[in-house]
């Protein structure tokens, strides 16, 4: 059974997430430098959507991560070292005639001009995936549905398909979408504003940096990004060391359908304020302060705070709590050196999360902080 309508025909809802993406074999460098002058690196994984599976599967819920990678060595690593994390892998597709993409990186920061990466993903075998080859019983199969702009610039077809998985129908699940605006995936397509704001649009839960707002539509500011993006029933707006602004709307009808509103509700606030008029949203606008972190590397921070968002999201906690939840998770991989690492447990994560507002502004983690053994005072606290 092939194509949208297919994923309707899921019997049940079995998953809590389900994340679709290219996943790479990542070359991590063993010394800081250029690349030229690496003399050797250590093999993981990267992946915006795949590092939100393993995110989630780590703080207990059922994750699932759908791709497509090569029939070799590297396409092996993927899949067992994601499903090491407890992620489901059983739909993930092997190409016989394309290799799975790697990528090598410097140590520096990401924001940096010093920051490398030098990838090798043309003609990957997730650069294939199209509305012809995906397993829509699968992608339909979760209460929610995580994509990124990411897929999008792999190829037409990954487009194609990232527009099939966002149009509305019956059955649809919520739908999460990470803008992630990589420019050098875009290099060539003009109109890769456009398709970002396409896809953003027609989601339930969007997150979005302003930095990458403003690269990408000259928008700035949290407020005239949500004008730009009315849709969505949550926007997240993420600000950096800021923390983020969460918008957050009462569902309302619209081009999407009642069928969507079941998926929307799991994202809508439970303290959202009622609309005035059932077609005009009223947003309760809740900006939630990041923590300090003693940073050991940037990338994955931002698939990090999706999942802890997500997390929450599936709990039903009230706006602010998810927001912090996303911090938390961010935090956690921020004082690692790669894009994964195990999050605070959940009883732990729900104790800083409950803390006051003076409470929660003095906390500042630093490498190790999610250590089963350390105790909350070991936690840093100038």
């Amino acid at each position: 059974m092939s194509g949208p309508a297919a994923g309707t025909a899921a019997a049940a809802t079995t998953t809590d997430v389900v994340c679709l993406g290219e996943s790479m074999v990542t070359f991590l460098p063993s010394q800081p430098g250029r690349l030229a002058d690496v003399p050797s690196f250590g093999r993981g994984i990267g992946g915006a959507e795949s590092n939100v599976a393993c995110a989630l599967a780590a703080a207990g819920h059922r994750a699932a991560w759908v791709g497509r990678v090569g029939a070799d060595g590297f396409g092996d690593h993927l899949v067992e070292t994601i499903a090491s994390y407890g992620v489901d892998t059983s739909a993930v597709r092997r190409d016989p005639a394309r290799p799975t993409g790697v990528y090598f990186r410097t140590a520096t920061d990401r924001g940096t001009d010093t920051h490398e990466v030098a990838y090798y993903r043309a003609g990957s075998a997730a650069s294939a995936m199209s509305p012809e080859n995906v397993p829509y019983e699968a992608l339909f199969a979760g209460r929610v549905l995580h994509l990124s702009g990411i897929t999008a610039a792999l190829s037409p077809d990954c487009l194609a398909l990232l527009r099939e998985l966002t149009a509305p129908r019956p059955g649809r699940p919520l739908v999460s979408f990470d803008v992630n605006h990589r420019p050098h995936l875009w290099r060539g397509c003009a109109e890769d504003a456009s398709v970002l704001l396409e896809l953003a649009r027609r989601a339930d839960l969007v997150f979005v940096g302003e930095d990458e707002a403003e690269e990408a539509w000259g928008i700035v500011g949290a407020e005239a990004i949500r004008a730009a993006l009315p849709e969505p029933s949550v926007l997240v707006v993420k600000r950096g060391s800021a923390g983020a602004t969460v918008f957050a709307s009462e569902l309302r009808p619209g081009p999407r359908g009642a069928e969507a509103a079941a998926g929307a509700a799991l994202a809508a606030s439970t303290d959202t304020v009622s609309a005035a008029t059932p077609a005009t949203p009223v947003d309760t606008v809740t900006p939630v302060p990041a923590l300090r972190v003693d940073v050991v590397a940037a990338v994955g921070a931002g698939d990090a705070f999706a999942a802890g968002f997500l997390s929450a999201t599936l709990r039903g906690l009230p706006v602010r709590d998810r927001a912090r939840h996303g911090h938390l998770m961010a935090a956690a991989v921020l004082t690692v050196p790669g894009d994964l690492t195990d999050p605070p447990s959940r009883d732990r994560a729900d104790r800083l999360v409950a803390l006051d507002d003076a409470a929660w502004g003095r906390l500042r983690l630093a490498p190790g902080w999610t250590a089963a053994d350390r105790a909350p005072e070991e936690v840093r606290t100038p």
